[in-house]
């Protein structure tokens, strides 16, 4: 049976699921990738609940030409820890989402790292 890239990413992340856990004191930060634009949230995942979430599409970050390289994870990353470190969160569970920790994931990643989030 042959998959499909999706099907792949889809079981990777299911597996990854099982050991990644977001708690309120340090909530899960989760990336979805398309190809135009990124989408984070922050997730308590003992509430059940989306604490916050944001996207390449958000208004402060209409000067970017395209919402999907990565520049614009950079500037995503940079505006995730600043938002996040206002509402008090400052460690996360990074969920790479079943992507390669590589290019737009990882831009993201390093980007909330240096902007105060201990990921």
């Amino acid at each position: 049976m042959s998959h499909t890239r999706e099907q792949g990413r889809r079981t990777r992340h299911r597996r990854l699921r099982k050991k990644v856990t977001g708690l309120p004191e340090r909530p899960r930060l989760c990336v979805f990738r398309s190809h135009n634009h990124l989408y984070v949230q922050l997730v308590d995942d003992v509430a059940g609940k989306a604490l916050c979430g944001w996207s390449t599409k958000d208004e402060r970050l209409k000067h970017l030409k395209r919402g999907g390289n990565l520049d614009a994870a950079k500037e995503l990353g940079a505006l995730v820890a600043a938002d996040a470190v206002k509402r008090g969160v400052t460690r996360v569970v990074f969920d790479r989402g079943g992507y390669v920790y590589h290019g737009r994931v990882k831009a993201l990643a390093e980007a909330a790292r240096a902007g105060g989030l201990q990921v």
